[in-house]
């Protein structure tokens, strides 16, 4: 499976964005997809996931903030990402995993990876 995140870019705070990623390579079976972030210094978190009929998680600090969402037919998921705080800056990865373990929030629930697509949100 590859995955390939797309729309990240410049943004003011309070602004929105809308990351998607595409996954290929194999039929889009993802029992559970992802997205984690990275700051610059600081180790990869857990932003969100959504497994394959739809049930969602988040971390604590999304606040209703972001929304995680799946197009099985388009082999996409997606990250809507509202009011956005300079905090938020980071690089994007998404993840997917072909048989859930219950770890969501963990790194080593996933076996895909993409490259991530960088987010910066000016001040």
């Amino acid at each position: 499976v590859q995955l390939q995140a797309s729309g990240g870019g410049l943004v003011q705070a309070g602004g929105s964005l809308r990351l998607s990623c595409v996954a290929s390579g194999r039929t889009f079976s993802s029992d559970i997809m992802a997205w984690f972030r990275q700051a610059p210094g600081k180790e990869r978190e857990f932003v969100a996931a959504i497994k394959w009929f739809g049930d969602t998680y988040y971390a604590d600090f999304v606040n209703g903030l972001f929304t995680v969402s799946r197009d099985n037919a388009k082999n996409t998921v997606y990250l809507q990402m509202n009011s956005l705080k300079p905090e938020d800056t980071a690089i994007y990865y998404c993840a997917s995993d072909q048989n859930y373990r219950g770890i969501y929030y963990s790194t080593d629930e996933y076996e895909y990876w993409g490259q991530g697509t960088l987010v910066t949100v000016s001040s």
